[in-house]
Parts: C-alpha cells; sequence; structure tokens
C-alpha cells in the first residue's frame, strides 16, 4: 500500500461509524457488519451449522458466525496469523491450500463436511487496482476450488473479491457447481472499495 493510500486509509477508519460500532458492541473488525447484513438478505445462518471461515483474522467474522450457530453448531476458523481464542470457534493455523493445513483441517470437521464456506479474504495491497484485483480473483478461486473438498451438498459459499475483467469467469465456474450464484456489496463496505461478495447457494445439486 502507497504511503498516500495508507494515510487515505487511517483517515477513513478513524472516522468510520462501523469501526465505532464494533469497538462498542465488541467485534474485532468493522467487517462483522458485512456478514451480518448479507447474512440476515440471505437467511445464511442458522443453529447447528457447521461453518468453515476461511482466511479468518482477525475474527469478525467468526463471531458473527459462532453466536448465529450455537448452541448446537460450531465454527473452524483458519489463518496463517495466530488468532485470540473466540468461545464456539476451534482456530487451525495454517495455510488452507497446504496438505498439513488440510489434514488438520480434516480433523477439526471430524471427517464431515462444512454447510457453509466463508471467506473474508484479500491480499496485501499494492495500490494498483488491476494488479489487486488479479491477487483477489486468485484467492477467491483458491475458495472456491476448496469446496469441491470441504462444501457438504447443499451448502453454501461466501467469498470476497475485488471487481476486475475476470470476476465474471470466476462467476461461471461457480454457476456449474451451484444452483444460484449472486454478487451482494454490503452497506459496511466503504463506498470508495471495489470489493463484492459472490454469494453462492445450492453446492451439487
Amino acid at each position: 500500500m502507497t504511503r498516500r493510500r495508507s494515510r487515505r486509509w487511517i483517515e477513513d477508519h478513524r472516522g468510520d461509524p462501523f469501526v465505532r460500532k464494533a469497538r462498542e458492541q465488541g467485534y474485532r473488525s468493522r467487517a462483522a457488519y458485512k456478514l451480518q447484513e448479507i447474512s440476515l438478505r440471505e437467511r445464511l445462518l442458522r443453529s447447528g451449522q457447521l461453518v468453515l471461515d476461511l482466511g479468518a483474522a482477525p475474527g469478525g467474522w467468526s463471531q458473527v458466525a459462532a453466536s448465529r450457530v450455537a448452541p448446537r453448531g460450531r465454527v473452524v476458523a483458519v489463518d496463517l496469523l495466530p488468532m485470540d481464542p473466540i468461545p464456539g470457534v476451534l482456530i487451525v493455523q495454517g495455510d488452507f491450500r497446504d496438505a498439513g493445513t488440510r489434514s488438520r483441517l480434516r480433523e477439526a470437521l471430524d471427517g464431515g463436511r462444512a454447510d457453509l464456506i466463508l471467506s473474508d479474504m484479500a491480499p496485501n495491497l499494492e495500490g494498483v487496482r488491476s494488479a489487486d484485483a488479479a491477487m483477489s480473483l486468485s484467492i477467491a478461486t483458491s475458495v472456491f476450488e476448496a469446496a469441491a473438498e470441504w462444501l457438504a451438498p447443499g451448502g453454501a459459499l461466501l467469498v470476497k473479491v475485488f471487481e476486475g475483467p475476470e470476476v465474471s469467469t470466476l462467476r461461471r465456474s461457480m454457476t456449474q457447481a451451484f444452483v444460484s450464484v449472486r454478487v451482494r456489496k454490503p452497506e459496511a463496505s466503504r463506498a470508495r472499495s471495489s470489493e463484492i461478495y459472490l454469494m453462492a447457494k445450492g453446492f451439487g445439486l
């Protein structure tokens, strides 16, 4: 991220009402409100679900998911970075694309498959829109490919991606694996941000 972009991000962050709200309500990130809005609109999170949160740090989405699937459900959160414990969340540190991490994930899921896979991952931004979009697309594609291994039939996937010319290619691939794929842009997404969310339902049906 360039110095100019960094200063702008800090200014936006300080004046962001969702940042203040997250602090007041005990969420680890403002991103919690993105998931809350999409979940309400899509009826996404329900009691008893098994949820896999890929790229979970610092844990805002895992907090929301754990509160919604309790008391019978649970959340498995994966990230390269260490995370402080969250009630109702089993944390696996590592890259979900690595064989060793996948082995630990199988153990964490007790050999089962998730009802819902979430991913709010973003690349380390370079400040070049096309490059950032390409890196974001690569991450989102890896998440989509992970669904073949970790998502139960009929399950759902919510993944972030930056708008770019190749997003339509990923979306077409997802429509072959899911019954429906929609684009969502929650209110908590900053207006100047190019992030969007692909909401896919009905895996393998």
